[in-house]
């Protein structure tokens, strides 16, 4: 009889260096937003892969940096937990930058978990010169004997051009363990969706926006609800009010737009990526509100479902 395995599976890394890309390629769908702005992914997302013979639960971690507020620290401890209880860590590395402290940061972390199978995946080999790609994956194979442990497997990877993502499948599913599958067949996320719809609303939000504004930038989905069908075939249609949420005035401004431009131009965008997901036509009532120093605010980070150590 043939076995079943299934496995979890840690993606962790400096903040852009392509992990949410890698989740949704591994995924097959977009499950997680992307951005070249830093610190875009703020929970740890479950994309779950599922095919005969095996299921792999991808978890994407925010990006390990030295944090700055509440919210920073909060995300780190995101990352460290969800290292704790995994089968396997994918530690994404960039094929175009320098291996640095941030990195080897990272690698002691994934040194304090020996159960865990452990794989360094180059990222971005689309981007980089050929001639330079081998001393990047000696640099990897250096970095983790730095940290006090040697990588499984170095795998050299671009989730753009679906490069080796395949043979990124079958390593992990060669060290899964035998297990039923935790999630039904169907399903290519846990998060709920009101949580999916509050990133697709942010990833438009922060696009093309100066650098210092995405980090400030929440949004909470105030009501949701799907209108009743007027026929059994009608595609389905749902009313989505939502707050995008930021810290001072002067990034309202810049969000909205002049004449509320920029405001209209993040509703048609975030509709767009909002109606593939639900498969149906929807109303989006977007609106901004200023929330002070959430990122530093205890009370407000909890309000918007951040919690802290």
């Amino acid at each position: 009889m043939m076995t079943h395995k299934s496995a979890f599976v840690a993606i962790v890394g400096r903040p852009n260096t392509g992990k949410s890309t890698l989740v949704n390629a591994l995924v097959g769908e977009k499950v997680v937003i992307t951005s070249h702005h830093p610190n875009t992914t703020r929970h740890a997302i479950r994309g779950i892969v599922t095919r005969p013979g095996f299921q792999l639960v991808v978890v994407d971690t925010p990006g390990v940096h030295k944090p700055k507020t509440l919210l920073g620290g909060a995300l780190n401890t995101m990352v460290s937990e969800n290292m704790d209880s995994v089968d396997a860590i994918v530690m994404c590395i960039p094929a175009i930058e320098d291996i640095g402290a941030g990195d080897l940061f990272i690698a002691k972390e994934i040194a304090k978990h020996p159960q865990s199978k452990k794989i360094a995946a180059v990222t971005m080999i689309d981007m980089a010169k050929k001639a330079n790609l081998p001393q990047q994956l000696m640099a990897a194979s250096k970095l983790a004997t730095e940290a006090g442990f040697q990588w499984d497997d170095i795998v050299p990877i671009s989730a753009k051009t679906d490069d080796q993502v395949q043979l990124l499948i079958d390593l992990l599913v060669k060290y899964a363990p035998d297990s039923p599958p935790f999630y039904p067949s169907d399903m290519t996320s846990d998060q709920e969706l009101s949580t999916q719809i509050a990133d697709l609303i942010r990833e438009a939000a922060i696009a093309d926006v100066f650098e210092e504004v995405p980090h400030s930038i929440a949004v909470i989905i105030d009501e949701m609800s799907e209108r009743e069908k007027r026929t059994p075939d009608e595609r389905p249609f749902f009313d989505v009010h939502a707050s995008i949420v930021v810290e001072r005035d002067s990034q309202k401004a810049i969000i909205i737009g002049n004449k509320g431009e920029r405001l209209k131009a993040v509703g048609i965008a975030a509709r767009q990526e909002i109606e593939k997901k639900l498969n149906g036509k929807i109303f989006l009532g977007l609106h901004v509100k200023v929330m002070p120093n959430w990122q530093s605010d205890a009370k407000a980070l909890s309000k918007l479902g951040f919690t802290q150590q």
